[in-house]
């Protein structure tokens, strides 16, 4: 199979949808792997490296994309809506729920996309979503205690205090992923943590990592209400299965939070889970509304790309090595993948997504 791999074009977004290593593995299966010219230069790789691994460098976007399947790392932008072709196999994150234009472009082209984000196991997990989600949960918490810096337009609280003075709060709205490896970090810089949740379940588990050093909370109105006003730091971590974000934090919630005081929604991508928080970008990160910092960028992970690629590689290698062998045929022989499947032959697939958008469904 020829194999596209464009260069990413949202806003410093430095991922890679293949790394040398994988090309090198699917080249040595007897696939051709394109690569648009330094289209791995963000992440540390240079055109000699993939052609090395036995990928052929192309020189415009156009060539990358008209082939067999193209493997990205973020959703296709409106200008490489006219590069989508039927029949074509378009692999990557798409998070559709939250971009109707989007998905009505997909179904016009007829091209079969699979999202990163819904290929689902039978325990339920998505071992797609996982690798980037850990590296965006760290991040959040990373980037949550820049932006409580004063130049930064923040309330300039350090989270893990000093003697004396009290650490800051960290509100995490969501036990998931990206809740848990946000606390690890929380944690880890001395602040103080609250997780919130609607599965005891889940609640009970993070108490077997966390012990007391979290305070874990059933997740419902009154108690959003209550922790809410109280944080310098919060975190949205909630996910629904392709579907829209629902939105737990209102905007009058939102103006009772300290003047300085972040928000960070990792939701973003799917709607966000915060009234207030819009999509931002890493080259204009934050904006202020109801005197808190937002914090909306929906490619986090695009920050540590070296890093980002070869996570998201290590997971997506065996789909795209199956896709790359069996075609179509691997959505008959592999159910997790065939959960991936959002568009097809100009229909919409995924039920989470055909709720979203139930005019566009058929």
């Amino acid at each position: 199979m020829e194999i596209g791999v464009p260069k990413e074009i949202k806003d410093q977004e430095f991922r890679v949808g293949l790394s040398p290593g994988s090309v090198r593995v699917l080249s040595e299966s007897g696939h051709t792997v394109f690569i648009e010219t330094q289209a791995g230069l963000g992440a540390g790789f240079t055109d000699l490296d993939y052609q090395q691994a036995g990928a052929k460098i192309v020189n415009t976007p156009t060539e990358a994309w008209h082939k067999e399947m193209v493997v990205k790392v973020k959703e296709p932008l409106p200008s490489e809506y006219n590069y989508i072709q039927k029949e074509q196999l378009l692999f990557t994150y798409l998070h559709l729920a939250a971009d109707r234009t989007l998905t009505e472009s997909l179904i016009e082209s007829g091209v079969t996309g699979i999202a990163y984000e819904t290929v689902e196991l039978p325990n339920k997990t998505l071992p797609l979503l996982t690798p980037m989600s850990i590296i965006a949960g760290r991040l959040s918490v990373q980037f949550g205690a820049r932006y409580l810096e004063k130049q930064q337009g923040g309330r300039g609280v350090l989270l893990g205090g000093v003697p004396g003075v009290r650490p800051g709060k960290v509100v995490i709205l969501g036990g998931g992923v990206v809740g848990t490896e946000a606390a690890k970090i929380a944690i880890g810089m001395g602040a103080q943590v609250q997780i919130l949740d609607v599965s005891v379940d889940r609640l009970s588990y993070l108490e077997t990592l966390f012990g007391s050093r979290v305070e874990l909370l059933y997740s419902n109105s009154t108690q959003i209400e209550r922790v809410v006003p109280d944080a310098d730091l919060l975190i949205g971590a909630v996910l629904v299965t392709g579907r829209r974000a629902p939105i737990l934090v209102p905007r009058q919630l939102v103006s009772k939070m300290r003047p300085g005081s972040v928000i960070i929604d990792v939701a973003v991508d799917q709607g966000g889970c915060i009234e207030t928080l819009r999509p931002t970008s890493h080259s204009h990160p934050t904006y202020i509304e109801e005197n808190v910092v937002h914090v909306g960028i929906p490619n986090m992970p695009g920050a540590v790309p070296w890093t980002a690629t070869q996570a998201l590689n290590n997971s997506t290698l065996p789909y795209v090595v199956k896709l790359a062998n069996e075609g179509l045929n691997a959505l008959q022989t592999d159910a997790a993948l065939a959960k991936g499947l959002n568009v097809k032959n100009h229909c919409l697939i995924h039920p989470a997504v055909c709720e979203v958008f139930p005019d566009l469904a058929r």
